[in-house]
């Protein structure tokens, strides 16, 4: 028996857990969902994942990769004119304006990581790539702290259901930058 080439697979793959955890959160993933909600045999998810948690690796890396393209293409971040922490309050305001299934699909798989030590290095990946961005406009200590605060005002929005408030965003973002 012959192997069909089919070089989209993996993506299918990784895009149907994506869906799969977006609709029913990890709890509801496994490879036989991914194969179902792909439509590809289940031994084609387990060829290319071996496990779970690879499989999840592949979706977390893909799901952070919005916010961090929001960032390369917010050119006010670049330019030390503007005012980064209401460039910063912006961006997140239009993040979390966006798609609410995304952003909490990133987040879920973001925090997934406290209990799948497979995934720490990929969300460990995603706040540095963000900080270092950052570094460029400040110092990386701030850049990180940045981060944190970024992190902790998503989450909140996200857990209570509050709407976001670029003003109070913005504020406590300048609060951290030195010089200011």
């Amino acid at each position: 028996m012959t192997r069909r080439h089919d070089p989209g697979r993996r993506q299918r793959i990784i895009d149907a857990a994506i869906r799969v955890v977006g609709r029913g959160g990890i709890a509801g993933l496994s490879h036989r969902s991914v194969a179902a909600e792909a439509d590809v045999p289940l031994g084609s998810t387990t060829y290319h994942f071996k496990t779970l948690d690879e499989l999840l690796v592949a979706a977390l890396r893909q799901a952070n990769e919005g916010f961090s393209q929001m960032i390369a293409a917010r050119d006010g971040l670049q330019d030390p004119e503007t005012d980064l922490a209401a460039e910063l309050a912006a961006l997140t305001g239009e993040w979390l304006a966006g798609e609410r299934t995304g952003v909490e699909l990133e987040y879920e798989l973001y925090l997934a990581a406290l209990r799948r030590p497979a995934l720490r290095p990929v969300a460990a990946e995603w706040c540095e790539g963000v900080a270092e961005r950052l570094s460029r406009r400040t110092d990386p200590v701030t850049a990180r702290a940045l981060v944190a605060l970024l992190d902790g005002i998503c989450l909140q929005v996200l857990l209570t259901g509050t709407p976001y408030d670029e003003e109070y965003a913005r504020e406590m973002l300048a609060r951290l930058i030195p010089g200011r």
